[in-house]
């Protein structure tokens, strides 16, 4: 297996006091020329929002923006009208096209918001905005790899506008699951919770992995654990 570990340790790093965020990609003030994104992926933003704090509104264009939510409860409302309260299980999907406003907000007192912000540049450019969320059951990510995000008619959950597919896991200790990467993709794991090997390799929270070749990789758990997987055109 051709893979790149990309440990969570050697991620940027900012904590603004009401937000502490970890960067697999270069984003914000944090740069680094080595780690730009991997195909169509762009970012990958593991944020904890304290209580009472969020990201006011601000604008983005030609991105397709998908949020995980793992704990707590985040405030979404936008310039198309939305106003959602996504908790633990629940995704969201804006497609920025020619610009969209929003904002995210923690509106408990005493709970963090815990969450993974992905950017994925879209395939075509000026497109029309678009909003949309979903609340996926953990058991159907239970030992298996539920597939949340991508192209039209690929059966996901949520459409993308470029050729990327998500799944997300929740890996029972000692149980395994197997993805194969077709000729020409390529795949990223991210690591949420918990402890995985994938073909050998170790992973632990916050962990990434670029898998750069056609074929399978089977990903079994050390520990109880939860992961997205994307796979890349």
């Amino acid at each position: 297996m051709n893979a790149i570990l990309r440990p969570a340790a050697e991620r940027g790093h900012a904590n603004h006091g009401w937000l502490d965020t970890h960067h697999s990609f270069s984003f914000a003030n944090y740069y680094d020329p080595r780690h730009m994104g991997f195909r169509s992926l762009r970012v990958i933003n593991d944020d904890v929002i304290k209580p009472g704090a969020g990201f006011g509104r601000h604008g983005h264009r030609d991105m397709e923006i998908f949020t995980y939510v793992v704990s707590g409860e985040l405030t979404h409302q936008d310039s198309l009208g939305s106003r959602r309260v996504l908790r633990r299980g629940d995704v969201q999907v804006m497609s920025a096209g020619t610009g969209i406003e929003h904002s995210e907000f923690n509106g408990s007192a005493s709970a963090e918001v815990h969450l993974l912000q992905i950017w994925i540049e879209p395939q075509a450019r000026g497109g029309q905005p678009g909003y949309a969320d979903y609340t996926i059951p953990e058991a159907a990510k239970r030992n298996q790899l539920a597939l949340l995000a991508g192209p039209a008619a690929c059966g996901a959950l949520a459409t993308l506008g470029q050729d990327a597919r998500i799944y997300a896991s929740l890996l029972d200790k000692g149980l395994a699951v197997r993805h194969e990467i077709a000729a020409g993709r390529a795949a990223w794991l991210q690591m949420i919770n918990g402890a995985l090997s994938a073909d050998g390799i170790a992973l632990s929270p916050g962990d990434g992995l670029a898998v750069q070749a056609a074929g399978a990789i089977t990903l079994t758990a050390s520990e109880d654990s939860e992961f997205l997987l994307f796979d890349l055109a």
